[in-house]
């Protein structure tokens, strides 16, 4: 019976990896997502209900949900060079001549886009994907293979005659049309939208819970075959042999015989890189010959054997109609610049960002000028000069605004900032409507299905006007907004009954006090057991608290003199909201730890980062960021890195294993 079984398992594995790379790699899919879907149902039934049959490369481990709370620092066994640069083909041509020169024999070279992404290096073992390490610093960098596995054109299993043991180098990236999807979401639930596809591919890699990173839908290209032995002569040959054991290349690869060809194709993706579905910074050259790779060898930070050939920023002229201001959730004031609709980087562009006073002044910027305008990777291009030949002579400049453009209060500018703010920060339409979005959001009071426009409907309807209003809100009241079925309005209506529930660090840093964050919460909390005991501190006694600063300890001063905010908290504090610290959440058990100093690295496997940190507080240690003389125990799991090697560098600091740390405790 197990037989047959652990055979059904293997089966549903195999077709689904097949239809994996049929979509994934050869864009030919099948069957239909919906067929997919009920076979990967069926496998994860079936290893749910038989753990005994497990592999770390199942399909179903694309799901992701993992939730990994440290990436532990691994060492490259070969480094990842940074590649040389070049922005015009008199560099290109100097650095052809110096490959001749050293090695005096025809060269071929591949040409490859420069996608804009993050760096990976992915090692696989008998065919299987074992380790994921970020490029770091070249030397190390961070092991997030759940997170990679994840990504669906990665393959977790190779076909084929693939060597025992080999690295495969790519990047990670975010399509165009996903950025897109992403940032509408954030809109929706009141977050500012990232700024580019490369940051946000990047940092997604870092996320804590795999299944968030699958949610991301990042791509993947892989184009370096790294290993001490190599099976072809070339690297072009060994891209194709790359593609026939399962990886995703590059189809716009090329291989160029001679400067001209590249010349060719380099002109050519210049001009055609906006028609791509993602975003390129330039093209990658490399010598097609691995023997005359290793004969060019390496400087001290790069291949001399490979080149990058970015592409200059484009900017284009066209005439300001207009500056308008925009009002941030903290009163901060954004000038945007309103233009004539040009064409820039293959989108319609219409607004530029100005960010500040300071650069209005610094563009001597007038009314109805002729603007440079520029995208550098970002969402928002800027301006980056004027045409003051087309100027007008009657051109009056632009004078930034005195008053909030939506509630009339005179604006502030604050010593030593570039930035203005509106003060009406109880009463100015966006600040109050972004202080509620705020509050209900994932990493504060977590209220699902509150998006930004339902609490932009119940402000304009006048329902709501600080959060302690969400907690009057009815289901009849939800109910004539636009969209709202029955169904959705009691999912609010729970949702905001369940973030009672929510601890107390979490509601302080929703109640949106300014310069308080996730961090400064959580150790406000830990000093201050309620909300009336932090409403009694003196700035003198919040700056005693740890990272906090006169300008902190001044705002949330600022925050509890305000009356309209003492009732906002008196009516939370009624409906049953948490502003104090649950039950033992700091309870002393011993002074064992007391006066020392803890940091935790590597992987650990008897307790989580967090809970160890815990223990640590609890009996009477404290925690620390970094290596340094003020520290005293590093507790190390596997794979530690770095900060193994700094505290054995500086000799005083003792070195534990987990269960040596559990023994100081329990002695």
């Amino acid at each position: 019976m197990s037989e047959n079984i652990q055979h059904t398992i293997e089966q549903l594995r195999k077709e689904l990896h097949q239809h994996n790379e049929n979509y994934y790699l050869l864009d030919e899919p099948s069957i239909s997502d919906m067929d997919f879907d009920l076979l990967l149902k069926k496998l994860q039934d079936l290893e749910a209900k038989y753990p005994e049959f497990h592999d770390d490369n199942s399909p179903t481990i694309r799901v992701g949900g993992g939730v990994t709370k440290i990436f532990p620092t691994v060492q490259h066994q070969f480094r990842m060079y940074s590649l040389d640069n070049s922005y015009d083909f008199n560099d290109l041509e100097d650095w052809e001549k110096r490959i001749i020169k050293t090695i005096d024999e025809p060269v071929e070279f591949v040409a490859e886009l420069k996608y804009d992404g993050a760096s990976i290096s992915i090692l696989y073992e008998n065919g299987k994907l074992t380790e994921a390490v970020t490029r770091g610093d070249g030397f190390q960098g961070d092991e997030i293979t759940a997170n990679v596995r994840t990504i669906s054109d990665i393959p977790l299993k190779l076909v084929g005659d693939f060597p025992e043991r080999f690295f495969m180098r790519g990047e990670i990236y975010l399509t165009r049309k996903n950025f897109a999807k992403i940032n509408k979401t954030r809109e929706e639930e009141g977050f500012d939208p990232f700024m580019n596809p490369r940051n946000t591919a990047s940092g997604s890699l870092k996320m804590q819970d795999s299944g968030e990173v699958r949610k991301r839908r990042l791509s993947s290209v892989l184009y370096q075959f790294v290993s001490a032995e190599a099976p072809a002569e070339t690297h072009w040959d060994l891209l194709h042999k790359a593609q026939d054991w399962g990886f995703k290349i590059s189809d716009q690869a090329k291989l160029c015989r001679n400067l001209d060809e590249i010349k060719e194709f380099i002109n050519f993706w210049d001009t055609e890189r906006h028609q791509l579905p993602f975003e390129i910074d330039g093209i990658v050259l490399k010598v097609n010959s691995l023997k005359q790779q290793r004969q060019l060898g390496y400087t001290a930070k790069s291949p001399r054997w490979a080149m990058a050939y970015k592409f200059k920023a484009e900017k284009v002229e066209t005439q300001l109609q207009s500056v308008s201001y925009q009002v941030g959730r903290t009163g901060a004031i954004t000038p945007v610049a309103n233009l004539k609709p040009v064409l820039l980087a293959g989108t319609t562009v219409k607004r530029a960002s100005l960010h500040n006073e300071d650069i209005i002044k610094k563009l001597d910027l007038h009314e109805q000028d002729f603007v440079f305008v520029e995208k550098g990777g970002e969402i928002i291009p800027k301006i980056v000069g004027v045409n003051t030949e087309k100027r007008s002579s009657d051109s009056k400049e632009i004078e930034y605004i005195k008053n909030c453009p939506e509630c009339g209060t005179e604006l502030v500018k604050i010593e030593d900032q570039a930035i203005h703010f509106c003060p009406n920060e109880l009463h100015c339409p966006p600040q109050v409507v972004g202080r509620m979005i705020h509050y209900v959001s994932r990493k504060a009071l977590n209220i699902e299905n509150l998006g930004s426009e339902t609490i932009e409907q119940l402000y304009r309807e006048k329902l709501i006007e600080n959060p302690a209003d969400f907690y009057t809100l009815s289901k009849e009241q939800l109910l004539p907004l636009e969209r709202m079925a029955e169904k959705s309005a009691q999912n609010i209506i729970s949702g905001i009954e369940k973030s009672k529930e929510v601890a107390f660090e979490k509601v302080l840093y929703g109640i949106g006090i300014k310069h308080v964050g996730e961090t400064v919460a959580k150790k406000l909390v830990k000093n201050f057991s309620t909300i009336d005991e932090l409403k009694k501190a003196s700035v003198e006694e919040l700056c005693q608290v740890e990272d906090i600063g006169i300008k902190i300890a001044e705002s949330i001063s600022d925050f509890f003199s305000n009356s309209e905010n003492i009732l906002m908290l008196e009516r939370l504090k009624s409906y049953g909201v948490q502003l104090e610290k649950g039950e033992n959440t700091n309870e002393i058990l011993s002074n064992a730890l007391e006066g020392k100093t803890f940091l935790f690295t590597g992987k650990l496997a008897l307790f989580t980062r967090e809970s160890a940190e815990e223990m640590v507080e609890k009996h009477g240690g404290k925690n620390i960021s970094a290596v340094s003389k003020n520290l005293n125990y590093l507790v190390v799991g596997e794979k530690a890195g770095s900060k193994l090697k700094k505290a054995q560098d500086i000799g005083t600091i003792t070195i534990l294993d987990e269960q040596q740390f559990l023994d100081l405790i329990e002695k």
